[in-house]
């Protein structure tokens, strides 16, 4: 399939509908004051991974996950192929800090360009912010004959918070790009950037 077809294609999976507008806002507005609230008063950030990953199932069920224990095991694993790592956010984020070895991939117009390479049995990790444009990118390259995609759960975010190795530039770093100041509470504060908000509104974290 070439470029144009894979755009057009993607352009109709992602046609809005007015569950998507609601989703949307349910993860834009209602669910960052929610997520917000459970840290306030104490209920933890694991719990505020979990409901985001259970929303995240729902809208995309045929995803498969991979939680940050099993992916650091994979990746020092001498005797398995390392996975591919797709990184699904914006390129500011990017350039905060991703996984070693992380080719960025447009989360809202990604391309086969990225993966065209690649056997179509090559395990693939892709991950974001907390777990939702990979979820959607993972979806899109099953759609596309990938069938060892997986999407790591609760994000970078999750596995700076475990103090896992990040870089940026080749060199180690520590930090991650917030998002904006309400998914970036989800973030322990040692490992939150100081950095401007993504401002997309269809860029959802």
């Amino acid at each position: 399939m070439d470029d144009e077809e894979d755009v057009g294609r993607w352009q109709r999976i992602q046609r809005p509908s007015i569950g998507r507008w609601v989703l949307i806002a349910t993860l834009v507005v209602v669910l960052p004051l929610l997520l917000v609230a459970a840290i306030i008063f104490g209920a933890g950030r694991s719990l505020a991974f979990g409901a985001v990953q259970r929303l995240t199932a729902r809208k995309f069920p045929t995803v498969e996950w991979v939680d940050s224990d099993e992916l650091a095991r994979w990746r020092s694993d001498s005797s398995r192929a390392r996975p591919v790592l797709l990184d699904a956010r914006t390129a500011p984020e990017y350039a905060v800090s991703h996984l070693k070895g992380a080719i960025r991939i447009d989360p809202r117009t990604p391309s086969l360009r990225t993966v065209s390479a690649l056997p179509r049995d090559t395990g693939v990790v892709v991950y974001c912010t907390v777990g939702y444009r990979s979820a959607r990118v993972a979806q899109w390259l099953r759609r596309q004959g990938f069938h060892s995609v997986y999407d790591l759960a609760g994000g970078l975010f999750a596995w700076a918070n475990e103090g896992r190795p990040m870089e940026a530039d080749g060199r180690p770093v520590l930090q991650v790009h917030p998002y904006n100041e309400f998914w970036g509470r989800l973030l322990e504060p040692k490992a939150r950037a100081d950095r401007p908000p993504v401002t997309d509104p269809l860029s959802l974290p």
